[in-house]
């Protein structure tokens, strides 16, 4: 059978979901300054994808910049 011309193909998620763990975490580490490269690593998602959800969280992440 052909595909209708107006049915489209639902599209997958390409991210994982926050879960209330990883939440209290991101709040952690913001609590705890870890710097956003760290947090990114330990929670395998982008820093991007970890500043953009502290910024709509009101939480504040990276630009700790440390002068030895």
């Amino acid at each position: 059978m052909a595909k209708k011309a107006g049915a489209k193909k639902r599209r997958t998620r390409s991210y994982n979901r926050w879960s209330d763990a990883d939440l209290r975490a991101l709040k952690k580490f913001s609590r705890e300054k870890v710097p956003v490269s760290k947090v990114s690593k330990m929670m395998k998602r982008t820093e991007a994808t970890i500043r953009m959800k502290a910024y709509s969280l009101g939480l504040s992440m990276g630009h700790r910049r440390r002068r030895a």
